[in-house]
């Protein structure tokens, strides 16, 4: 399975910018999708996360009321909304695809990953 993001760039702070995670294959509809993000010098941290059918997300707290997971089975794609960006929130982000139908906080719980894009955020 491989997963492509796109959507990043560079915006300023308190705009917004929409992620998007296609994966290859239309079997990943089955699993619970998450999104990730590492910045410089920084360990991978967990952004969000969504159920194999969308009714279960969670969110970190650093992003909880500004970012928004969805996805569309249909279309193999998860979806990241994040509005009221911030200098905080600059990092590469990763699409994941967990390795059971609900997703859950720790990188072990995901088993395919994509390559990532990056979200910067000048102040």
């Amino acid at each position: 399975v491989q997963l492509q993001a796109s959507g990043g760039g560079l915006v300023q702070t308190g705009g917004s910018l929409k992620l998007s995670c296609v994966a290859s294959q239309r079997t990943i509809s089955n699993n619970a999708m998450g999104w990730f993000r590492q910045a410089p010098g920084k360990e991978r941290e967990f952004v969000a996360s969504i159920s194999w059918r969308g009714d279960i997300t969670t969110y970190a707290d650093s992003v909880k009321g500004r970012f928004t997971i969805s996805r569309d089975n249909a279309k193999s794609t998860v979806y990241l909304q994040m509005n009221s960006l911030n200098p905080e929130d600059t990092a590469v982000y990763y699409c994941a695809a967990g390795r059971s139908s609900y997703g859950g906080r720790d990188v072990t719980q995901y088993r395919y990953w994509g390559r990532g894009t990056q979200v910067t955020v000048s102040s």
